[in-house]
């Protein structure tokens, strides 16, 4: 096999675009000097792409009418079993439409990606069903995960269970939604701004994004290496807390992934909250678009916990803000990079990487008018400070995320959780399709002002905690790195306080 040589007119344009000023005959000298390179890309193109073995028998499975799919939760119903027995023996699980399962569709919730059929397990499918568990299909998920919103699929908008015609939340709108319905048992759910907590919020559900890199993200289409999570989405912590410790550990094939400290987080359960130290943090409250009444139920949330034995006090972190805007950079900067620029892959790290996902990937490039408002808003963003600033500000972003973390570890030397809404404000309405390109985009991201700052690497859950005018109201528990213990210990303990529902 013999790869594409670039002609003389590819090496005239790439020339052009490096700065360069080359004649003709130079030209074609270096296409000469760089044909032992060429046939080294030959051989490559010969050779298996080295991928992970598939070992559980599946079919593709079936795309749901309408009727089975009412609130448009499903892209792909299927059933893989898993081994027969182990600790999630029997449960069913959705995945959120961003993790590869072997033979089964994938768009990520993009027509750019409709018809991709991943050829591996992601690394975490194969720990589920080694674990007994049965993936019982895919999940819905935002436009490229581009929205906390639940209303930029290419399918159409995923509706909240609660409210129909509001938003579920995004990116992992399916999979909260699957999970409050109890159409299954848990699901999987991936998080680079808030994607895991956002949706578990809206929909009244646990949603844990644990410490960047405790999850190996192997065999997920990602957005941004730094931010990238993927985590469990359950109706309980317990099973929130079992799910993860199936999930945790090293895989050897993500470099998102540091020597992970893992435990066994069931074993935080029943622990209480007495003498627990919890940290309300002042700027997770009074946001510019914040409804009172949502901050006032995390408040009385806060207050369960001091009844329960808790030390609740409030605590101050003004780079919380900085935080935000650090993510911004880092996440648009970075994902026009990798992601698009990238067709979803980029370089620079060892890792596996899916060729057919690449492939596919780049054909956004001839249909660009295709990609969700909220995707493209982001895009003009990213590509203007890499073009323009060289991308320092991503350099000065992920500088400052640092210095953001720095402050909020101090903190929490003095206190094992911090505490704040998880959402600044109530589930919205789902635009109408012939909304405004503006009224679409703020509807994608009015929310993430606490979550998007905890993409830093820190791990946090969203917990139920109310409900305002018959929707839920989500309250975010922030710990240390591999602090998801203190987490679960908390988060059971206000569980088991009483009924969110009537808090």
């Amino acid at each position: 096999m013999t790869v594409k040589r670039p002609t003389l007119a590819q090496m005239r344009e790439m020339a052009n675009r490096f700065g360069m000023s080359l004649s003709d005959a130079e030209l074609l000298e270096y296409s000469q000097i760089i044909e032992p390179y060429m046939q080294a890309y030959d051989r490559l193109d010969a050779m298996p792409d080295n991928l992970p073995e598939v070992r559980y028998p599946r079919s593709p499975g079936h795309f749901p009418a309408p009727s089975e799919n009412p609130l448009n939760a499903w892209y792909v119903k299927t059933e893989v079993r898993g081994a027969p027995d182990g600790p999630l023996r029997g449960k069913r699980i959705a995945l959120k439409d961003t993790i590869c399962l072997a033979g089964v569709p994938m768009m990520n919730g993009s027509s750019i990606m409709e018809g991709y059929t991943p050829e591996i397990d992601a690394t975490i499918v194969t720990r589920l069903l080694d674990a007994g568990a049965v993936i019982a299909g895919k999940a819905h998920c935002e436009n490229f995960c581009l929205s906390g919103g639940s209303h930029t699929n290419a399918k159409g908008p995923v509706h909240n269970p609660w409210k129909h015609g509001y938003m579920a939340g995004g990116s992992s709108s399916g999979s909260a939604v699957l999970v409050a319905t109890g159409e299954v048992d848990m699901a999987i759910a991936g998080d680079q701004g808030g994607s895991i907590r956002l949706p578990a919020s809206c929909c009244g559900v646990y949603g844990m994004k644990a410490t960047h890199g405790l999850v190996p993200y192997t065999g997920a289409m990602p957005i941004e290496q730094t931010i990238d999570h993927l985590g469990p989405v359950t109706r309980t912590v317990a099973d929130n807390a079992l799910l993860l410790e199936v999930l945790a550990g090293e895989d050897g094939l993500d470099p998102r992934q540091y020597k992970p400290r893992t435990y066994r987080y069931t074993d935080a359960l029943g622990r209480g909250a007495q003498g627990l130290r919890i940290g309300v943090l002042k700027e997770g409250f009074a946001h510019p678009n914040s409804e009172s009444d949502v901050d006032q139920k995390v408040l009385q949330a806060a207050e369960r916990f001091r009844e329960l034995g808790a030390r609740v006090e409030d605590v101050s972190i003004p780079e919380h803000h900085m935080a935000m805007d650090a993510w911004t950079a880092i996440t648009l900067e970075g994902l026009q990079d990798g992601m698009m620029w990238g067709h979803s892959t980029g370089s620079n790290y060892r890792g596996l990487f899916l060729p057919s996902m690449t492939d596919h990937m780049a054909q956004w490039r001839n249909r660009a008018d295709e990609l969700s408002h909220s995707l493209k808003a982001c895009m003009f963003v990213g590509e203007h400070f890499q073009t323009q600033y060289r991308g320092r500000f991503y350099g000065k972003g992920q500088n400052l995320m640092r210095r953001a973390n720095e402050r909020y570890l101090a903190a929490l030397q003095n206190f094992d959780v911090l505490l704040m809404p998880t959402m600044p404000v109530k589930p919205q309405e789902i635009p109408p399709a012939d909304c405004s390109i503006s009224l679409y985009v703020q509807r994608a991201f009015e929310m993430v002002a606490n979550t998007a700052p905890f993409n830093g690497g820190l791990p946090a859950m969203s917990l139920p905690c109310g409900l305002i005018e018959g929707l839920p109201i989500g309250m975010m528990l922030v710990g240390p790195h591999y602090g998801e213990m203190k987490i679960y210990q908390a988060a059971h303990a206000f569980e088991q306080s009483g009924d969110w529902r009537t808090g």
